[in-house]
C-alpha cells in the first residue's frame, strides 16, 4: 500500500509543495487508486500535477466527513473532469462513498453553512455516489468504517452548530466522521481526515469491524487542537495501552498534542509530498 499526501496544513524543506488548513491523501493498493478528501480548493490538483500523478483514474473518492476543508476540492474537480470530457477524454464515473450525513449542511451561527456546497443530485451527474453507516470493504484489505460507535466520554464532541435530519435541527455531533483502516499483514493502519468522532473511538471501532487488535500505524488529522488536558492525557493513554506502534499526525493536531503523544510513542512529520509505501 502506498499513501501520498497531496494537502496538509503542513509543507516540508526541499518538497516545493503548497500547503493549505485541509487534507487530502491517495491511496493506491491491490490495483486500486483511491482519493481521500479532496482540500478546500484546487490545491490538490496543483500538487498532483506537480508530483505527476493522474487524477483522471481515480477508482474511488471517500469523504471523511462534510466539512468544507475536506469537500470543497468536488467542485474544481468536477470542473477538471468536464474539461477534459470537453477535450475528447473517456472518464469512467468513480464511486464517491461517504456516511449519508455528510451531505448535510453544517451550519455555523457566524459564517453560514461550513459542510457539503454541492447537492447529491449535482454529485450524481458525476460520481456514483455511495453511502453507508456500515462498514464497506473497498478492496479486500481496505475497509471504509462508516459511522463510528462513540465509547469515550472524554471525546464527545462539544458542537455548537446545527444539522438538519427530517425535518428537526439538532446539534452536530458529527456522526458522519469516518475513516479508512488497512488490514496489513502485520497490523491495522488506520487512515483518517479529521477524527471529529475521536482517535480512540476510531481505533476501537477499527479493531471491531476488521478483528484485528494490533494497530501498528494512525495517518492523519487527529483533532486534537488545544484539547483539554484529560483530553489529551487519555488519549496518551488510549494509544500507550493499545500498543500503537507510530503516528503520522497532521492537519488538525496542534504542535503541543504532538509534542505530548511523542515523548511516548513515535509522531513522524508529514507534509504535503509525503510518500508512506507499506509492504502489502
Amino acid at each position: 500500500m502506498k499513501l501520498t499526501i497531496l494537502v496538509d496544513n503542513n509543507t516540508l524543506v526541499d518538497k516545493y509543495y503548497l500547503g493549505e488548513p485541509a487534507l487530502s491523501f491517495v491511496i493506491e493498493t491491490e490495483n486500486k487508486k483511491i482519493l481521500l478528501d479532496t482540500g478546500y480548493s484546487d490545491l490538490f490538483l496543483k500538487n498532483a500535477a506537480k508530483m505527476n500523478m493522474n487524477l483522471l483514474d481515480v477508482d474511488e473518492i471517500v469523504i471523511s466527513h462534510g466539512h468544507n476543508d475536506h469537500t470543497m476540492g468536488l467542485i474544481p474537480y468536477i470542473k477538471y473532469i468536464m474539461e477534459k470530457k470537453d477535450e475528447g477524454m473517456k472518464i469512467e464515473k468513480p464511486i464517491l462513498r461517504m456516511h449519508p450525513y455528510a451531505l448535510i449542511p453544517k451550519m455555523d451561527s457566524k459564517i453560514g453553512n461550513i459542510g457539503m456546497m454541492i447537492s447529491k443530485t449535482q454529485l450524481e451527474h458525476h460520481f456514483n455516489v455511495m453511502t453507508s453507516k456500515e462498514p464497506v470493504h473497498i478492496t479486500d484489505r481496505l475497509v471504509f468504517l462508516g459511522e463510528i460507535e462513540r465509547q469515550n466520554d472524554f471525546e464527545i464532541v462539544d458542537n455548537p452548530r446545527k444539522i438538519n435530519i427530517e425535518g428537526q435541527e439538532i446539534d452536530d455531533i458529527l456522526l458522519d466522521d469516518t475513516a479508512l483502516v488497512y488490514k496489513s499483514p502485520k497490523g491495522l493502519i488506520i487512515i483518517t481526515g479529521c477524527s471529529h468522532s475521536g482517535i480512540c473511538n476510531i481505533c476501537s471501532y477499527a479493531k471491531k469491524a476488521c478483528q484485528d487488535d494490533r494497530t501498528i500505524d494512525i495517518i492523519g488529522g487527529l483533532h486534537l487542537q488545544n484539547p483539554s488536558e484529560e483530553r489529551l492525557e487519555k488519549t496518551i493513554k488510549y494509544l500507550k495501552e493499545n500498543s500503537i506502534k507510530q503516528l503520522h499526525a497532521c492537519h488538525c493536531t496542534d504542535l503541543r498534542s504532538k509534542i505530548a503523544i511523542g515523548n511516548e510513542i513515535p509522531v513522524i512529520e508529514v507534509g504535503a509530498g509525503t510518500v508512506i509505501k507499506y509492504n502489502e
